[in-house]
């Protein structure tokens, strides 16, 4: 028994240059951890509140979704320069708080007897304007944090951070929604986020900053543009996960709909098969760096984009009864491990061959340009969801994402990515790459 536990406590030994033996990336680490934990509930509970409390249509769904992704569309490019130009820290620790405050006004419209679709469509646009700004600035600070070459295993770590909540996450939020009702587990939701918000408080960051006069803010916007429009890389990144995003958003607004009325599913048991993704995203964390590594970031992607894809078009064809509810487990754990895949090694891509000046136009830029086509998706596979049938709405997402893997390995510049490339050389608007993608 004791030769075991030595084992065990071996095996789980951190290396002497695990980055999480760095007392600052622990911080960061431990925020993500309890934050993600928080985020189960409301990925769970928001959706579940709309479909089952207020009865919410596909179209209905669909529009929910969209108000999360307008303050993208509307927002990214200014706030991008914003961040270019404050420190990003006390933006991501504001967004924490900010987000808080949102889902805990579910319950209390609740509570009020206010709460509608409409109440629902203005708290995911507060979701949504906060994940603008603060999501962008979250990550940039892990790059103030981690060294450009280990951003790959950082990410993957972070992945592992999110996942672990992943895991734990959906059989309590099921539990919560049981007990309490979905609106009051938001509620949950608002505590952790408020938890994690005072784990980063005080954390001691050193950042460049801009410091470009406010005259300057059209020509900082363009000069943004412009950086990313002349990196290949960065707008090959861009065209295929804004694909992805399209059919993930087309499958996202009615696999809620689909368990609960398709297969019938009550909501512990949606809670509980959330589980699946959880299992997915852990074993592409703890792998992800290996096994990008191993294929190079650029097949890695693709490999995501084809794990994905597998997952929807499963669900597409799945009978009603005990195996279709296996099914949609399963969806969840092949869209677990291929979103991980694709989000460790874009993410990794687009800050690796981006300097820390433009660190902010280039993540609101790339978050703009993959999230335009993700609200089109959305009302897509809303109104396909209501006019044809929900499997129709599954059926779009897998095949186009089935199409988007086939063409995105038909890229030179994807497929032969073996590496993380090195930062450009900047000079104002004007961007030289020092080395080779």
């Amino acid at each position: 028994m004791r030769s075991w536990w030595n084992n065990l406590r071996e095996r789980l030994r951190l290396a002497p240059d695990d980055l999480l033996r760095d007392r600052i990336y622990r911080r960061l680490w431990s925020s993500i951890l309890i934050s993600s934990l928080g985020g189960q509930v409301t990925m769970l509970a928001l959706p579940l509140t709309a479909a089952v409390l207020l009865h919410a249509t596909p179209t209905q769904m669909g529009t929910l979704t969209t108000m999360e992704l307008l303050p993208f569309i509307l927002f990214s490019l200014p706030s991008g320069v914003w961040l270019d130009r404050v420190r990003k820290l006390p933006v991501y620790i504001a967004g924490e708080l900010t987000l808080a405050a949102a889902v805990a006004t579910v319950p209390i419209a609740w509570w009020l007897g206010w709460l509608g679709m409409p109440w629902m469509y203005m708290v995911g646009f507060f979701i949504g304007l906060v994940h603008t700004t603060a999501g962008s600035a979250s990550q940039i600070v892990l790059t103030q944090v981690v060294p450009r070459e280990r951003l790959v295993e950082a990410h993957a770590k972070n992945a592992l951070a999110s996942s672990g909540a992943e895991v734990a996450g959906p059989g309590v939020a099921g539990a919560l929604i049981r007990v309490l009702g979905a609106p009051v587990a938001l509620l949950v939701d608002a505590v952790l986020l408020v938890g994690s918000s005072w784990i980063l408080r005080g954390l001691k960051i050193e950042e460049q900053r801009g410091s470009t006069p406010p005259g300057r803010f059209w020509a900082d916007l363009r000069a943004g543009l412009q950086f990313v429009w002349r990196q290949r890389l960065l707008i090959a990144l861009a065209s295929c996960v804004g694909l992805w995003q399209m059919c993930h958003q087309a499958a996202t607004v009615v696999q809620i709909l689909f368990a609960t009325r398709t297969l019938g599913m009550s909501e512990h048991a949606v809670g509980l098969s959330y589980v699946g993704l959880g299992v997915g995203t852990v074993t592409a964390s703890l792998l992800g760096d290996r096994i990008s590594q191993k294929l190079g970031p650029g097949p890695c992607l693709v490999t995501g984009f084809a794990g994905t894809a597998a997952g929807w078009l499963l669900l597409a064809v799945a009978p009603v009864g005990p195996w279709g509810v296996a099914c949609f487990a399963l969806m969840l754990s092949c869209f677990g491990v291929g979103a991980i895949l694709i989000f460790i090694n874009f993410i990794s891509l687009r800050q690796a061959v981006t300097p820390e000046p433009l660190l902010g136009r280039m993540t609101s830029t790339m978050r703009w340009l993959i999230l335009l086509p993700a609200a089109p998706g959305a009302m897509l596979g809303g109104w396909l969801g209501e006019h044809m049938g929900l499997r129709w709405s599954l059926g779009f997402a897998g095949i186009g994402c089935s199409l988007l893997a086939l063409g995105a390995w038909r890229l030179p510049i994807i497929r032969s990515v073996r590496e993380l490339p090195r930062a450009v050389h900047v000079s104002g608007t004007e961007a030289v790459e020092e080395g080779t993608v």
